[in-house]
């Protein structure tokens, strides 16, 4: 997990989510690398201090794409401006994402959750399709473990995975309504909802060559955390943030699964950092796989 990267010039790399966090490390050690890197990010003033950060050197083979991903227009627009230069990509990070402690919808009526951390990834890989093929491109999808134990307080008791009911679904905005809405539970189901359509694309992006596998980072001291540390413990929250991973930490996971030569032709499989791991039954479902597609493509037909 500590090797450095391989060489990767004449690389195109898309990195979500890329001006904070782990976003921000992934992003400066793929162009450190020597890939060019198209950074897609909310805040142009933090992403410039990428570019800066990333020293002369560097800083010429970083791209920005300004982009609120909770936006449909916005996904379009930027896969479009992606599609324009950049006939080939190699890598694609679907990395943005944020846990809401309230109910909210996004430009579009629907639950944020859902549009940022699961429709954002989903536009992106299937508007990039043509690309992403030709450059029989990584694709990595960060999630997180909460789709496999939706309890915040781990202390006794059985896991309880996330759980994904399209029973009677005509439309993504059903989900996760504002009855009933648990902050935690809808973040998780969105996680799984990128892991169980990640597994149905990648058996079609696989006849292409192109790989996409998605990872839980382990527990990182990003801003997501602030907003997952039950209220109970709000209090210790500078201590429970000393025992986590840092963003550089937590990122290398997914620059493996972008990178690593010994993963050439690994795809459909989650990751728990370096280790294979298992899903809730309900993301191998074939049916459940398809049916969230066909959904999805209303939002983002191609």
């Amino acid at each position: 997990m500590n090797a450095p990267l391989p060489e990767l010039s004449g690389r195109v790399a898309v990195v979500t989510g890329a001006s904070g966090g782990m976003g921000r490390i992934i992003a400066t050690d793929l162009a450190r690398a020597g890939a060019h890197v198209i950074a897609v990010a909310r805040d142009p003033a933090r992403t410039d201090a990428l570019r800066t950060g990333l020293g002369a050197q560097a800083a010429h083979r970083l791209h920005v794409v300004t982009a609120d991903l909770s936006r449909r227009a916005d996904v379009i627009t930027a896969s479009r401006t992606i599609r324009e230069r950049h006939d080939r990509i190699h890598i694609l990070v679907n990395n943005a994402g944020a846990h809401f402690p309230d109910h909210r919808l996004s430009a579009d009526g629907v639950e944020m959750h859902i549009a940022l951390d699961y429709l954002a990834a989903y536009g992106l890989t299937t508007l990039l399709d043509g690309p992403l093929r030709r450059g029989r491109a990584r694709v990595v999808n960060v999630a997180s473990d909460t789709l496999n134990d939706t309890r915040q307080i781990k202390l006794a008791g059985r896991p309880r995975p996330a759980t994904l009911d399209l029973t009677g679904v005509d439309d993504l905005a059903q989900l996760n309504p504002r009855d009933g809405f648990v902050p935690f539970e809808a973040y998780a189901r969105a996680k799984l909802m990128t892991v169980t359509a990640g597994f149905a694309l990648a058996r079609d992006l696989a006849t292409d060559g192109v790989t996409l596998n998605a990872l839980h980072p382990g527990i990182v001291a990003t801003g997501i955390i602030d907003h997952l540390v039950p209220p109970l413990l709000r209090p210790l929250r500078g201590l429970i943030r000393r025992g986590m991973l840092t963003p550089a930490e937590g990122a290398k996971t997914a620059t493996r699964l972008a990178t690593d030569p010994d993963l050439v032709g690994v795809t459909g499989r989650y990751f728990v950092r370096d280790t294979d791991s298992a899903t809730p039954a309900v993301s191998q479902d074939t049916g459940i796989q398809n049916r969230l597609l066909a959904l999805s493509r209303t939002h983002f037909p191609g």
